[in-house]
């Protein structure tokens, strides 16, 4: 309906919607775009990002919202490379590293066949293919789903009626505000996230969960600073099946929580991770 358009990716929420929908989409290195204006959701995965018919029309959006904002501290103050530029270099001597837990069980055959025609294709343009491994990939969503409940928790505590979005009617106490808007004013799938996150957050519970899952992501960043001294790049899966028809999760969260497992690391390692035509 439109050229391009903005989205915001905290486990994939750029990429698995843009491989649905056969478009290109791109989350950015973290820090490389203001978040400013975003409603937070966890704070230190969200990462704001272009959707295009093109990897053109995405490069030149990039190129339009990179950069440094003195209005969000965790924006990097580096400079911001000629991205079009970049598209015209070509696959010749690309080595592309094939993470061997990204081909295994829960993949289906049709999606699995698609990635595995567009490296072909990729290797006849000159591109080198090396199987790699990134072994801490099976704690992703268990890590993910634990710090970005935290985080929502924490962030989507300021809507308490008093200071940010909808409000109650007719309470006539505080608490009674509080309440009846978080009832009324989130969703059964925000509720969710909302309480699993005070619960890692909770006392007893934050050692036990919050902080080995932070743990956990720093040792799946360790696995991608360990790939990338072998290869320039990585080509996975964006979703481990096709696209789902419309409510067929809704009563199945956790099948929906695991269909992010080839997202969720990348937003774990702070990496720019796209969805192409190709892929």
């Amino acid at each position: 309906m439109v050229p391009a358009s903005l989205g915001s990716d905290t486990g994939g929420s750029i990429r698995q919607p843009a491989a649905f929908c056969g478009v290109v989409g791109m989350k950015p290195t973290y820090g490389r775009v203001s978040r400013y204006g975003l409603v937070a959701f966890a704070s230190s995965l969200d990462q704001v990002g272009p959707f295009g018919a093109t990897v053109q029309d995405v490069a030149r959006v990039l190129q339009v919202i990179a950069g440094h904002d003195p209005d969000d501290s965790t924006s990097a103050p580096r400079p911001v490379p000629d991205y079009l530029k970049a598209l015209d270099k070509g696959a010749e001597g690309l080595r592309i590293g094939v993470p061997a837990e990204y081909f295994r069980g829960g993949l289906t055959a049709e999606v699995e066949s698609a990635v595995q025609s567009a490296l072909k294709s990729a290797e006849s343009l000159g591109a080198r293919l090396v199987p790699i491994s990134l072994p801490h990939t099976e704690y992703a969503i268990p890590a993910y789903y634990i710090i970005a409940t935290a985080e929502a928790s924490s962030n989507l505590a300021r809507y308490d009626g008093v200071r940010y979005g909808h409000r109650a009617r007719d309470a006539s106490q505080i608490g009674q505000l509080y309440v009846r808007t978080r009832t009324e004013g989130f969703g059964a799938e925000v509720k969710r996230r909302i309480m699993l996150g005070t619960y890692v957050l909770s006392s007893g519970y934050y050692d036990a969960y919050y902080l080995k899952g932070q743990k956990v992501r720093t040792l799946i960043r360790r696995d991608f600073e360990r790939a990338f001294e072998t290869v320039d790049v990585l080509v996975t899966p964006t979703s481990p099946t096709p696209a789902f028809r419309f409510g067929d999760k809704a009563d199945d969260p956790l099948s929906m929580y695991l269909s992010d497992i080839f997202t969720v690391t990348i937003n774990l390692a702070g990496l720019p991770g796209s969805r192409s035509p190709a892929a």
